[in-house]
């Protein structure tokens, strides 16, 4: 049995979680800055600032003034696009040492879908992509048919190295349901969120647990990587997942005490807050980063 030590106590790691009934909210900041002081496998990266979002073109200079803050905490980013600037990140980011696992922004324009593809493209031929990913959550929207998203991952497979793995980012289910995507992947990109299935705090990293076997079960052996997973600070709840800084402090750590002991790689959801989100995810929606909307580690 595995444990935590901070502030000179110690809790036991067990199957739902770690103990925290003794520990304080100063001493969950502490135990979540030393966890990021020694870094986690990974962040989904955004370089949104204020009010921008999706259809915003962001600068070069941006994107190095975010990845600057996160850049000593993680090994790896993510991130969600290939358009509008964001082509840039994975450059900037292997000049900066860290890996990227990169985001083909799919949809219902095939223009859009083109333009996202060709670059990913040329960004791993020129070697800046270490995983790359065609569309994230597309099926759980809608907005394309599963047979057109097969020949995105068919083609982008065919014209990138082939040390690239290709994958596509999805809630875990979906893989269960789409097994014709699932098969084309190399490796199982799964979203996992307790707190978006209405799952207490208390249950969360069982929950959690299961999501990643299911995951595993669809893939068939196949690597499954954690690409979101996260708990609001504040908002509303959800049935039984309560947003709270207390709640976010505490799925963070059993997150990546599992993840350490279970050797399982976790993209964190988000570095930071993101306004532009509450127009479809309400107040919860901008309150999911590790850093505030300013930059400012939120411990």
């Amino acid at each position: 049995m595995s444990k935590v030590r901070g502030s000179g106590k110690i809790q036991k790691l067990s199957l739902a979680g770690i103990d925290f009934s003794n520990v304080s909210k100063e001493e969950l900041k502490k135990l979540v800055k030393k966890t990021l002081d020694e870094k986690i496998s990974g962040i989904c990266f955004s370089p949104y600032i204020g009010k921008e979002g999706p259809g915003h073109m962001v600068t070069e200079q941006q994107i190095e003034e975010r990845m600057n803050i996160i850049k000593p905490h993680t090994e790896w980013i993510r991130t969600f696009s290939c358009a509008e600037g964001n082509e840039n990140i994975p450059k900037i980011a292997n000049k900066m040492g860290l890996k990227t696992l990169c985001g083909v922004w799919i949809g219902e324009d095939d223009e859009k879908n083109e333009i996202e593809i060709k670059n990913a493209i040329e960004l791993a031929k020129k070697g800046y992509i270490n995983i790359l990913a065609v569309g994230n959550e597309v099926m759980l929207r809608g907005e394309i048919a599963e047979e057109k998203l097969v020949e995105y991952l068919k083609r982008v497979k065919k014209e990138i190295p082939k040390d690239v793995p290709v994958g596509y980012v999805d809630a875990y289910y979906e893989f269960e349901q789409h097994p014709k995507i699932t098969e084309e992947c190399d490796v199982i990109l799964a979203n996992c969120y307790p707190f978006w299935e209405g799952c207490a705090l208390e249950y969360s990293l069982l929950y959690m647990k299961d999501m990643y076997n299911r995951a595993m079960k669809a893939g068939k052996g196949k690597k499954v990587i954690i690409t979101e997973t996260g708990w609001p600070d504040e908002g509303s709840d959800l049935f039984g997942a309560v947003p709270s800084e207390e709640n976010a402090y505490k799925y963070f750590l059993n997150t990546y005490k599992w993840a350490q002991e279970e050797n399982i790689e976790i993209f964190y959801f988000s570095s930071f807050d993101e306004d532009w989100k509450e127009k479809s995810e309400g107040n919860v929606g901008s309150r999911w980063g590790l850093w505030d909307k300013n930059g400012k580690l939120k411990v």
